[in-house]
């Protein structure tokens, strides 16, 4: 019995973005999230370039043997952070693979603020 043999005819690149918007819809769906956090570097983008970036929060690095992902969340008052950043690395690893059947090699939470209900 022979085996056929893939041809490959060139790669398939995923954008950065993309991967953003499926990070972005797995962390605000997670419960105990306020919002994301945006970072020194997209406070310097938008003094710099003027404008807003679109996903505040995430960074993305891709690599040859999977997918990096750094999230900055602002939770919620009264919830357990450490379950909410690994409810957060559980959802986003599970969407990530889902949509783009890239391994994740880690997704890294870094929580900023408390949001107060007022």
């Amino acid at each position: 019995m022979a085996l056929a043999e893939e041809e490959k005819l060139g790669y398939v690149k995923i954008s950065d973005e993309v991967i953003a918007i499926c990070v972005l819809n797995a962390t605000l769906k997670t419960e105990g999230v306020s919002s994301l956090s945006g970072g020194i570097t997209d406070s310097i983008s938008k003094n710099i370039l003027g404008k807003e970036p679109l996903y505040k929060g995430i960074k993305v690095n891709q690599s040859e043997d999977g997918v990096t992902i750094d999230v900055s969340v602002i939770v919620k008052y009264g919830v357990k952070i450490p379950e909410v950043a690994w409810d957060i690395q559980e959802n986003v690893k599970k969407e990530v693979e889902e949509m783009i059947e890239m391994p994740v090699k880690a997704v890294n939470i870094h929580v900023n603020g408390v949001h107060f209900e007022e």
